[in-house]
């Protein structure tokens, strides 16, 4: 019933910029809290960014400063915004959220399709 759906990837040089969008669909009571996580291939996946319900964000210490996670409450959805891309951030990114389905279930994550960045020298 939930769906998570990613877009805003593709290849960049180094310096420059892109913006992940990530949209959440279906019927839900709320949502937690959502976040992008990142996995280079042969590498653990890692969180890249959050962003609860109440707007608090946290960062990686990686991209602390570069990147910046934001919400639209109305549209369920959050963006990434990557600056000052290096070619260390190549990796697929992934949208996850923290959803109650009802409001006598419990939450749950939910994870997306995955999009590809990549950061050419």
């Amino acid at each position: 019933q939930v769906q998570l759906v990613e877009s805003g990837g593709g290849l960049v040089q180094a310096g420059g910029s892109l913006r992940l969008s990530c949209v959440a669909s279906g019927n839900f009571f709320n949502i937690n809290s959502m976040a992008w996580y990142r996995q280079a291939p042969g590498k653990e996946r890692e969180l890249v960014a959050t962003i609860t319900a109440g707007r608090s964000t946290n960062y990686a210490d990686s991209v602390k400063g570069r990147f910046t996670i934001s919400r639209d409450s109305a549209k369920n959805t959050i963006y990434l915004q990557m600056n000052t891309l290096k070619p260390e951030d190549t990796a697929a990114y992934y949208c996850n959220a923290n959803i109650r389905p009802t409001y006598w279930e419990t939450p749950q994550d939910y994870w997306g399709q995955g999009t590809q960045v990549t950061v050419s020298s």
